[in-house]
């Protein structure tokens, strides 16, 4: 059996894709329906004020493993090569880029202290074809996304088009592995990352299970996504538009069926846990890799949702739920602004391992809250985003964005303007907040900030990363056009 040594407990890390923190039962959504997300926070800890790094995916899943910001890994955008063969990223003619080589991930310090790592769905960091990051057990989709029958999946050097299900085929993979290490009945313990595609477009009928698209479209009100919201007058851009009702509804089915077809497969690992007696030795992080709007206000998609890119809550907060029976305590609810930066010193903390980069990385560690106890001197955190050229600053009642080089700038105050629907920018009755917000973000990044990687000094677009930064030559990134 896996481990049941109390001292150094399993990890089962659940991450999902465009999964926006509103959408969970537990979080007050009464049409989207979650019972499994739900049942694991009637048992651990749900945490309301967290955030990603970056609101698009790879920069938020590389900061997430690294605890590094975007401006410190190099990684701005979504990845539209390197990652597979040719025929699915033909951009770069298949060359396969390690974009993390030589950083630091918490996986490879759960490897180093003995932990068998495995890894099943999406990876989306570069050459999907071959382990990283100390994982023995690595079986992952070859792209970031795509359709959820008939899905590119790795099989060795080539790929294989997947005829199940993704979402269920990413879960048996999963119960593969664990059954692998019950039955090597190995003492160490293990780590498993289980990263789903869903609830990330596409949302057709035709990609889904056709009872719950169905069920969904026929009865469901969406009143819990706004609907008839102008989009913000800067946007020039919007990546997902939404012109008729019948197409809101029909994207809504397809969003809210995927993730309630993934909260069931969620109910099949908790189920396979607790039916090895496994359930109080794991502990278990589900989020997912950035927010999402879905008629929020006025678009649909994430940061790279608008052109230029948005800071809107909905993109960067993300659900995030932490449970172990016995050890966090249950049913338990977070407003500590907390980031996916925080997440590798709070697990090595909570394993107690050494972490040889903390002086260097920003995120500081909330085990405290996992064992129920208060953690000392968060009071007065501030919480960094970024996507390129865009920047965000957070306190507890205060956000301001800054857009490099030229904006526009904006400035809410959460307390009174929850929605982010009057920008104080440039309000002169504010302009002393502005200015002090100003100063802190400026402060808060160039301490993190790694010179060769800059976001501020990228041409972000949204559009996606075709290569690697800070390691070729002088640096420079390219992007898709």
């Amino acid at each position: 059996m896996p481990s049941t040594d109390t001292s150094r407990p399993n990890i089962l890390v659940i991450l999902s894709d465009d999964q926006g923190s509103w959408t969970l039962g537990c979080a007050g959504n009464r049409e989207c329906r979650t019972p499994h997300l739900d049942r694991l926070a009637a048992t651990g800890l749900r945490c309301g004020n967290f955030f990603c790094a970056s609101p698009v995916c790879s920069p938020a899943r590389a900061s997430l493993l690294t605890g590094r910001i975007p401006s410190q890994h190099g990684i701005h955008d979504w990845l539209r090569a390197g990652d597979t063969i040719a025929p699915y990223e033909p951009e770069r003619g298949g060359e396969l880029v390690e974009y993390l080589a030589g950083q630091v991930g918490y996986t490879d310090l759960l490897a180093a202290a003995g932990y068998v790592c495995g890894l099943s769905g999406k990876w989306h960091l570069g050459d999907c074809h071959h382990p990283q990051k100390g994982f023995s057990f690595w079986k992952v989709h070859a792209k970031g996304g795509g359709p959820y029958y008939r899905a590119p999946m790795i099989d060795g050097d080539g790929v294989r088009e997947e005829e199940r299900y993704v979402t269920d085929a990413i879960t048996d993979q999963a119960l593969e592995f664990l059954e692998q290490q019950r039955a090597e009945r190995a003492a160490r313990p293990f780590y498993l990352g289980v990263h789903y595609t869903a609830p990330h477009s596409p949302w057709g009928r035709e990609q889904h299970p056709a009872e719950l698209w169905d069920d969904y479209h026929a009865n469901c009100p969406f009143a819990s996504a706004p609907d008839g919201l102008a989009p913000p007058p800067w946007a020039t851009f919007l990546s997902i538009p939404v012109e008729t009702p019948e197409k809101r509804r029909a994207h809504l089915s397809g969003y809210y069926a995927a993730i309630t077809a993934m909260d069931r497969n969620i109910g099949r690992l908790l189920d396979w846990l607790e039916g090895h007696g496994l359930r109080g030795n794991t502990l278990v992080f589900f989020t997912s890799d950035n927010g999402m709007n879905m008629g929020h206000h006025g678009v649909y998609g994430k940061g790279n949702a608008t052109f230029p890119q948005n800071m809107f809550e909905e993109s960067v907060k993300v659900p995030a739920i932490f449970s172990r029976p016995g050890h966090v305590p249950a049913g338990a609810t977070c407003a500590d602004l907390l980031s996916h930066y925080d997440f590798l010193p709070t697990l090595v903390d909570y394993l107690g391992l050494e972490n040889p980069e903390a002086d260097a990385l920003p995120g500081t560690s909330f085990a405290p809250l996992l064992r129920g106890e208060a953690p000392a001197d968060r009071e007065h955190v501030v919480i960094g985003d970024e996507y390129g050229p865009v920047r965000m600053i957070r306190t507890q009642s205060w956000k301001y964005i800054h857009r490099y080089p030229y904006g526009p700038h904006e400035l809410y105050h959460l307390d009174e303007d929850p929605g982010e629907t009057r920008n104080l920018a440039g309000d002169g009755d504010h302009a002393a907040t502005e200015a002090h917000l100003r100063q802190a973000l400026g402060d808060w990044f160039l301490r993190y900030t790694d010179p060769r990687r800059d976001g501020t000094r990228e041409p972000v677009t949204g559009r996606g990363q075709l290569g690697r930064g800070g390691t070729e030559g002088d640096g420079r990134i390219q992007y898709a056009p």
